[in-house]
């Protein structure tokens, strides 16, 4: 059976889709389709209307990144379009700019509904955000955890840190996995974000000082595994309730390439008792969300 022509019905219909006067086209009478013709897309695209036919048609199944790319621009694509149309190709999709280190609205409303939670908004390249209050309740304020620009890689691989003291609070937080396992989770995410925006200068002045500096980091980031974070279950050692076993989840929202994480405990259970101790105590406005550059929650 033959494969699906993904490219060419995605094509096609974008081309049908796209108005002729939104293209800087004069209307010239009575059209079969509302949308362009493939002698006008090709024309506006630099291309031949033989080839965008073939393409289409799936007759031509493996246009170059430069066919990919003027078509993208003549369709007016947006960057996830783009990056669709690049995949249907078979093709990685452009590399993106710097890591984004802005919070859209519906990202803060999303981490401000979880204030009975313990929840964190992280840069693509690890670097903490924003908070909400049972974040700092469960796990200090990130201003103590000594991270390097405010950054969870930076941290975790910086210089002087002992093997099996987890950085990521103001105090100790045990992972069920093995030092090595979390690292290398970490990394292999990080490994996914460099190559997704490799002319990021900040970026890669983390990843190039950590080669020069920490031999550990540069023999996870040799080795090659490459993906997602998916989670862990940790437990804090909490100065004031002791210690509490939480499942860490991670949520990357649609149309960004942040990360919320969370820390969940089950329900009935001593370990949910304790973080609605650390709620009740919590002096922090419920629903507010701070950010590096603030005091406290709001």
């Amino acid at each position: 059976m033959a494969a699906m022509n993904h490219f060419g019905m995605t094509l096609r219909g974008w081309r049908e889709r796209m108005s002729p006067l939104d293209s800087g086209l004069e209307a010239d009478g009575e059209r079969r389709i509302p949308g362009l013709r493939r002698e006008e897309l090709a024309r506006m695209a630099g291309l031949s209307v033989d080839y965008v036919v073939r393409l289409e048609q799936g007759r031509a199944r493996n246009p170059s990144a430069q066919v990919v790319t003027a078509l993208a621009r003549a369709l007016r694509l947006d960057p996830p379009e783009r990056d669709h149309l690049f995949r249907c190709a078979g093709l990685a999709p452009l590399s993106a700019g710097n890591v984004s280190r802005d919070i859209p609205v519906s990202v803060q409303r999303l981490v401000q509904q979880q204030g009975d939670i313990p929840a964190a908004v992280f840069a693509a390249d690890w670097t903490i955000i924003g908070w909400n209050r049972m974040w700092t309740a469960a796990l200090g304020h990130p201003s103590a955890y000594g991270w390097d620009e405010d950054n969870l890689v930076s941290g975790m691989f910086r210089a002087g840190n002992a093997q099996g003291r987890d950085p990521i609070a103001a105090w100790p937080v045990r992972s069920l996995k093995s030092n090595e396992a979390q690292e290398e989770d970490l990394v292999a995410d990080l490994r996914v974000t460099a190559a997704a925006h490799p002319h990021d200068e900040r970026l890669t002045a983390l990843v190039e000082g950590l080669l020069r500096t920490n031999p550990h980091f540069a023999r996870l980031w040799l080795n090659g595994t490459a993906g997602p974070y998916a989670g862990d279950r940790k437990t804090i050692e909490h100065p004031l309730v002791g210690p509490i076993a939480l499942d860490v989840d991670a949520l990357i929202p649609a149309g960004t390439d942040l990360r919320i994480i969370t820390y969940v405990a089950a329900p009935e259970t001593t370990d949910a008792e304790k973080l609605d101790a650390l709620r009740a105590s919590c002096d922090l406005p419920r629903y507010g969300l701070a950010r590096p550059d603030s005091e406290t929650e709001g």
